[in-house]
């Protein structure tokens, strides 16, 4: 085994999550169809080598809103609260740990993604 390569986000409308994950930053890597009438809606966040997460309908087992703990590492976690909040995002506030600064960021279906700074 080399890498993680995809995470994938339970959504109930991709369009909307691909709406919210765009704005918290991440840019679509491929939007394509497949298998009939499914979506493969794929996504990184700028400068990130290999790992992706896609945005899937089509998993029973996994709930939209169930991912609970993606977390995203930043620079400035202060900065990247404010940035959010202007777009309309709620974020934060950060929190601080033992293992340093976290804030929540939860997206249209409820799944918990954490900023660490």
């Amino acid at each position: 085994m080399k890498s993680i390569e995809i995470i994938s986000i339970p959504v109930t409308d991709q369009q909307r999550a691909k709406e919210f994950y765009v704005a918290l930053g991440f840019e679509v890597i491929v939007e394509a169809p497949f298998e009939g009438d499914k979506q493969w809606i794929q996504m990184a966040l700028p400068g990130t080598k290999g790992i992706s997460i896609t945005l899937v309908t089509w998993f029973e087992n996994m709930t939209p809103g169930s991912v609970n703990g993606l977390v995203i590492k930043t620079d400035d976690i202060y900065k990247d609260i404010a940035d959010l909040t202007a777009k309309g995002i709620t974020a934060g506030p950060a929190e601080k740990t033992p293992w340093g600064l976290f804030a929540a960021v939860i997206d249209p279906d409820g799944n918990r993604l954490s900023l660490h700074g």
